[in-house]
């Protein structure tokens, strides 16, 4: 008799039917199915958003100059500044930092209208003005502003900054196109610094 029980079960273990352990394993295996596929569109999404990022870094790279900067120094500068009395000077030696090689022919044909922005520029600060680091660090940020004005306004905060002082919205890029920057004037930088 315990021989016939015996074969039954193994007859309804066979066909699949009836046998609670089959359920939990149908179960269990659904599940871990379930956690599997989640947890790998789940990496794969992770994944193709960092791709997504580093293209979008490699394009910013593509348009980043190749090769050291130039440097144009302009001639040395002296101007009467804004001091009561108007008997302080100031001698001032400027050069601009350049996109690349190519760059010095774009800026020449400007040089007369940058060079004039400048004196005005200083000459409109007083010596007190000039002499405390933040007064250059400001006029190098404003002469950056004036020689990068025929080429388009310069990428640096200092354009955001302005652009929300003077209360506009500051124009958002697209995200697919960069806008290109035909401004060849990178940075301002000085070569001699008198005030007398």
């Amino acid at each position: 008799m315990a021989t016939k029980a015996d074969g039954e079960k193994s007859e309804a273990d066979a066909s699949g039917k009836g046998g609670p352990k089959n359920k939990k394993m149908l179960v269990i295996g659904a599940v871990v199915f379930l956690v599997l596929a989640l947890v790998g569109g789940g990496a794969f999404f992770l994944l193709s958003k960092k791709n997504a990022a580093e293209e979008d870094g490699q394009e910013a790279v593509h348009a980043a100059p190749k090769g050291p900067p130039t440097f144009m120094p302009l001639e040395t500068m002296v101007v009467n500044l804004a001091d009561p009395g108007g008997e302080k000077v100031a001698q001032v030696g400027i050069t601009l930092e350049l996109l690349d090689a190519k760059s010095p022919e774009k800026v020449k044909p400007y040089l007369p209208s940058i060079r004039s922005g400048i004196l005005l520029l200083v000459s409109q600060r007083t010596s007190e003005e000039l002499l405390a680091i933040e007064g250059k660090e400001k006029l190098a940020l404003d002469i950056l502003t004036i020689a990068a004005q025929p080429f388009g306004p310069p990428e640096d905060a200092h354009g955001a900054n302005k652009a929300k002082k003077e209360g506009a919205k500051p124009k958002k890029k697209d995200a697919a196109k960069p806008a290109p920057n035909d401004n060849p004037v990178r940075a301002v930088h000085f070569s001699s610094f008198i005030v007398q």
